[in-house]
């Protein structure tokens, strides 16, 4: 089995930056080829793929965070960040980690980002 922790969500001012981070633990097999993925949901909405890092280091950004957002991973420390700068109202979320692997998808238990005006 496999947790997520998802650890850096807070309250910021817009204009504000915040980095989150996801640390995998338990039965991870850096062999195997994994994607990284962040996603948000807001309240009343949808949940929402923000960013992707693939396995080959590809990456992937909803239009709306393009040029603000910055995913990345560390594979020495099975983690993932997503660097959040130039932070709008909308952003407001909880954010979700996600980790794709061959041998299943596991999810954090999210972190709240609440940008004020």
């Amino acid at each position: 089995q496999v947790q997520l922790v998802e650890s850096g969500g807070g309250l910021v001012q817009a204009g504000g930056s915040l980095r989150l981070s996801c640390a995998a633990s338990g039965s991870i097999y850096s062999s195997y080829p994994m994607d990284w993925c962040w996603y948000r949901q807001a309240p009343g909405k949808e949940r929402e793929l923000v960013a992707t890092v693939g396995s080959s280091g590809s990456l992937n950004y909803v239009d709306s965070v393009k040029g603000r957002f910055t995913i990345s991973r560390d594979n020495t420390k099975n983690t993932a960040y997503l660097q959040m700068n130039s932070l709008k109202v909308e952003d407001t979320a909880v954010y979700y980690c996600s980790l794709l692997t061959p041998r299943g998808d596991y999810w954090g238990q999210g972190t709240q980002v609440t940008v004020s005006s």
